[in-house]
């Protein structure tokens, strides 16, 4: 049997019952629905029809035992649905690897025997304390960075904050926890001028495939999974310009995840001639192997820039392991991958050119986000203090 009791102005209860348990007692399960819609409000036989629906699917879930009481819901269990209509649903393929890495590797072990509504924030806190042990490392062989410490809060917060607003629980525990410091987070680096020409002279003994990577790395400030996802369709010699449209953050059961750029804002960029030169030279040389191979990998539906001799696109990971393997073997300074595209910036800035233009040329949102390039090359500060030597004069 299952009834439909008004309880305020625009929320209703909804009743299932379930008879009688050992002891006479009535058993009952309950779901609250609200209406927003003031046009469904108004409408009595629609609202009723509306009601009757959501009446009938609660039913279902309870008589078939997939309802569960949100307030005897364990932490594991609604994980699973945070998964399910959060997760796989709304994050990026790298984001979800990470949410889940951490969410099974740490995160669950510690909270998930404990019912939603029984977590306080002395839970959490108590979670985050266990996280600066010594031996906090998964293979009790040291301590955790900061980084994966506030990871963690992070994906913690994403739990409870989606809890809450499900109504699984009516306080977040995680509201009087605040955000752990980063104290060993690594400072951009990046090259200078002479740093640059050391970088340049070095890739003159390099194969074509590492020149053209660091070459697009330093002239276009392209992002790793953008290079990865990069096609020689996406790229027009006669106009000179390479067009960003897509990123290859990792291969799946063997097969690219492709979406779109950063901020979802696809972009053209100018190639400097050095640049265009070397891409020549990379896609003649792919152009010779793929005559030679009779079956092509995907029958030749993509068409990668950086890929293996059958046209299989190479893992984002591969760049930062010939990057790696490349400024160690010229004995460069030892900067990220990443930090390339810093030095990109780096290099414009002090070069003068326009801040809107370097923004949309590497991809930021806006120029704000330039702000964090404080520190350049010390000729950049050189120069401006330069400008005060005529005041005497």
């Amino acid at each position: 049997m299952a009834s439909i009791r008004k309880r305020g102005q625009n929320s209703w209860l909804l009743i299932v019952e379930l008879g009688y348990d050992a002891n006479g007692k009535r058993i009952q399960r309950t779901k609250t629905v609200r209406v927003e819609d003031q046009a469904l409000l108004r409408a009595p036989k629609r609202l009723q029809e509306y009601l009757n629906t959501e009446l009938t699917k609660f039913q279902i879930k309870v008589e078939s035992g997939v309802y569960i009481n949100p307030g005897k819901m364990t932490f594991e269990a609604f994980v699973e649905e945070w998964k399910k209509n959060f997760v796989y649903t709304e994050l990026e393929e790298k984001t979800i690897d990470s949410y889940v890495f951490h969410t099974e590797k740490r995160i669950v072990p510690y909270f998930g025997h404990m019912f939603m509504d029984q977590i306080k924030t002395m839970h959490i806190l108590s979670f985050l304390d266990t996280l600066r042990k010594p031996d906090a490392r998964l293979d009790g062989k040291g301590p955790l960075k900061s980084a994966t410490i506030v990871y963690n809060f992070r994906v913690l917060k994403s739990i409870f904050t989606k809890a809450a607003e499900w109504k699984v629980i009516t306080d977040n525990p995680m509201a009087g926890v605040k955000k752990p410091k980063e104290d060993d987070v690594k400072e951009m680096e990046v090259y200078d001028e002479s740093e640059i020409k050391q970088l340049f002279r070095a890739l003159e003994y390099e194969p074509i495939q590492t020149r053209v990577m660091v070459t697009l790395a330093v002239t276009t400030g392209m992002r790793r999974g953008e290079m990865a996802g990069l096609e020689w369709s996406r790229i027009d010699f006669d106009s000179g310009h390479i067009y960003v449209s897509q990123s290859l953050p990792k291969l799946k059961d063997g097969q690219p995840v492709l979406k779109a750029p950063k901020n979802k804002k696809p972009r053209r960029i100018a190639m400097p001639e050095t640049l265009k030169t070397e891409l020549e030279l990379l896609y003649q040389a792919r152009e010779s192997e793929l005559s030679e191979i009779d079956d092509q990998w995907a029958d030749g539906k993509y068409s990668f820039v950086f890929c293996h001799p059958d046209g299989r696109p190479y893992e984002p990971g591969w760049f930062t392991k010939k990057w790696i393997d490349f400024h160690r073997r010229y004995n460069l300074k030892p900067i990220r991958l990443h930090d390339l595209r810093h030095t990109s910036v780096s290099w414009m800035i002090y070069k003068k050119v326009h801040s809107e233009v370097i923004a949309k040329r590497v991809g930021h949102s806006n120029i704000k986000m330039l702000e964090i390039y404080g520190h350049i090359f010390d000729s950049v500060d050189q120069a401006a203090a330069s400008v005060f030597d005529d005041i005497k004069k």
